[in-house]
């Protein structure tokens, strides 16, 4: 019933949908996982990296974290050559409204410009939709400290932590039992607690510093530092929640030792 309708991205179905911009976004089901989290002190930003290969430059190479300007960071699920057109659009963006301002973009404003941009691509027959979802952490003075997360429909909403790519269910409800309403987690516990999510959500039996890369955005002395940490810094990372897996591990089973004796 849907090749009827989905040849174009012009088309509404007679449900109301839109079946190019559902591709578009099964397509970033498949990609690598990413998420944000946004803590008190600072915005996490943790993604799964697909392409391992070690004859990539890691000084040079970064594939799924991208710097938009001094205070805004983006990562990306989906297509990487249509996330390539959309971030140098987005740094194109902050750069015009410097110009023209003399301060750095707000963090929605840039976010909303991108999107009225992707949906526009969902709008008009000869274009189809960018194949991407992205994370953006950031902070300006009106708001503080921000997390987006905009589709390829051009809609965007903003977080307290938020998961795209491959698993993102399984994320998202992680999250959800272990963020509560009422309380809020500091930028060491949202490392570790990103470490933990991505351990049960990557397709891979080990986790290891080559399969994530991590970004901090925090305030320092009424400065934006962003941080993409280095992988020995994400292995001890690794290596702490291993021991806390494995002690928890041990004490349940000297639990169930103790409950049948």
């Amino acid at each position: 019933m849907a090749r009827r309708y989905d040849s174009r991205t012009t088309i509404f179905s007679p449900e109301g949908r839109l079946y190019q911009v559902e591709y578009a976004m099964e397509a970033i089901s498949h990609a690598g996982t990413c998420l944000g989290i946004l803590s008190s002190d600072g915005i996490l930003l943790a993604a799964e990296k697909r392409n391992i290969n070690k004859l990539l430059d890691s000084a040079l190479y970064s594939e799924k974290i991208y710097r938009l300007n001094n205070d805004i960071v983006c990562s990306v699920a989906g297509i990487t050559s249509d996330a390539n057109v959309l971030t140098n659009e987005l740094r194109l963006i902050a750069q015009r409204y410097e110009l023209n301002h003399g301060e750095p973009i707000p963090v929605e404003q840039l976010v909303s410009h991108l999107c009225d941009i992707k949906q526009a691509y969902t709008q008009y027959g000869g274009k189809r939709p960018f194949g991407v979802s992205i994370l953006y952490m950031g902070w300006d003075k009106h708001y503080g400290f921000q997390l987006y997360q905009s589709d390829p429909s051009g809609n965007y909403g903003g977080w307290k932590a938020t998961c795209i790519g491959n698993n993102f269910n399984a994320a998202v409800s992680m999250l959800k039992t272990e963020l509560t309403d009422n309380g809020s987690i500091d930028i060491n516990k949202a490392k570790e607690l990103a470490v933990k999510v991505l351990s049960k959500t990557l397709d891979t039996n080990k986790l290891t510093s080559e399969r994530m890369e991590m970004a901090t955005l925090r305030r320092v002395n009424n400065k934006t530092v962003i941080d993409i940490m280095k992988s020995a810094d994400v292995d001890v990372l690794i290596k702490k929640h291993e021991a806390t897996e494995a002690a928890a591990e041990a004490a349940k089973k000297e639990k169930a030792t103790t409950s049948s004796s």
